[in-house]
């Protein structure tokens, strides 16, 4: 990986230019990045190489190829062509540079640089200290490094500035929650849940599933599928049904969602979980795959793990080594898949 030490300085000097609009040319970038809107990553590349090639905007140019390769799962190269972007001074939006540099961020994640990512949400936060992002994702990062009390810290500052809004606090919740701070997630629920006539159903029920009452979860959740919410309501429906035992039912409620929004790897995930709960471990393989089959997201690791896990059960376990020895090149620090590989050498 090609961790760069000196991004904050880089970023710190861009962000400080603010400027206009782009006066130059970037008709073809232009049509590169409705291609990358559009998922045809490829096809923005090629076009993008005939936006150089005709004196483009630097920044856009460079910004697009990020993007596109961030579709791509290229996570160093989008690091380096939105170094480029940010790097282009002359003509900028100073707006569109910040949200270049949150997606600078995410790329230095998923490449595995996280210090980087946290020095670029500090970056961030150094010039513009109202981000409540910034904070919000500077704490993931310091959560992902062991920092529990800089996370805290932080999290607290993204909720002081958006005091009003419940889903800061359920997202600062799983965050703690998924790193085994359950304990220190479950004050945000409790702040939230002060927030009562701020809630619509879908937040109710949210947090009426994180802190484990799924009745009123259920009743709270329905309620919101009734009003028209959409996919985030049947993930977590699906979940309070899977919790109440009735995994049937929620494996159909993914399945009629995932009909219509086939794209939605969050819910792909959560169907392979449930269908390796019922036994239905083919079920289950299908919808891990289909979550891997849509480029740049962010369960990835995870898919890719549940794959593994899959075949397993499936007893093909030549194909689950193999898939096993492809995960540890990319996440070699996973201990759990480093159990699991030994397991497999068993077989």
């Amino acid at each position: 990986m090609k961790h760069r030490r000196y991004l904050p300085a880089v970023l710190i000097t861009v962000l400080l230019l603010g400027g206009c609009a782009f006066p130059g040319k970037h008709a073809i970038t232009d049509e590169a990045a409705a291609a990358v809107e559009a998922g045809d990553y490829a096809g923005a590349l090629e076009l993008l190489e005939n936006a150089e090639k005709a004196g483009e905007d630097e920044q856009l140019l460079h910004r697009a190829r990020a993007l596109a390769d961030m579709g791509l799962a290229d996570y160093d190269g989008a690091v380096d062509e939105f170094i480029r972007a940010l790097s282009a001074n002359s003509g900028y939006v100073r707006r569109l540079d910040v949200d270049s540099s949150y997606y600078l961020a995410v790329a230095q994640y998923r490449s595995g640089d996280v210090e980087g990512a946290k020095d670029t949400y500090s970056a961030i936060i150094s010039l513009y200290p109202e981000e409540s992002d910034a904070f919000l994702q500077r704490g993931k990062t310091e959560l992902k490094l062991g920092e529990r009390d800089n996370a805290l810290a932080d999290f607290n500052r993204a909720v002081s500035l958006r005091r009003d809004d419940p889903d800061l606090y359920i997202q600062i919740y799983e965050s703690l929650n998924q790193s085994g701070l359950k304990e220190d997630g479950s004050v945000y629920l409790k702040n939230a849940m002060e927030l009562n006539t701020k809630l619509t159903n879908l937040q109710k029920g949210k947090l009426y599933y994180c802190m484990e009452d799924y009745d009123k979860a259920k009743d709270a959740l329905e309620a919101a599928r009734n009003e028209g919410a959409g996919g985030n309501v049947t993930l977590y429906l699906g979940r309070t049904y899977e919790a109440l035992g009735d995994t049937n039912y929620a494996a159909s409620l993914y399945r009629a969602y995932l009909e219509e929004n086939p794209s939605d790897v969050e819910v792909c995930n959560q169907l392979g979980l449930c269908c390796l709960d019922m036994g239905d471990y083919n079920g289950a393989l299908n919808a891990f795959n289909q979550g891997l089959s849509i480029p740049d997201n962010e369960y990835e690791q995870t898919l890719l793990y549940n794959q593994i896990v899959a075949y397993e059960y499936l007893t093909d376990f030549d194909q689950a080594s193999v898939l096993m020895d492809a995960y540890l090149s990319v996440y070699p620090d996973d201990e759990a898949a480093v159990r699991e590989s030994r397991f497999l050498e068993t077989r």
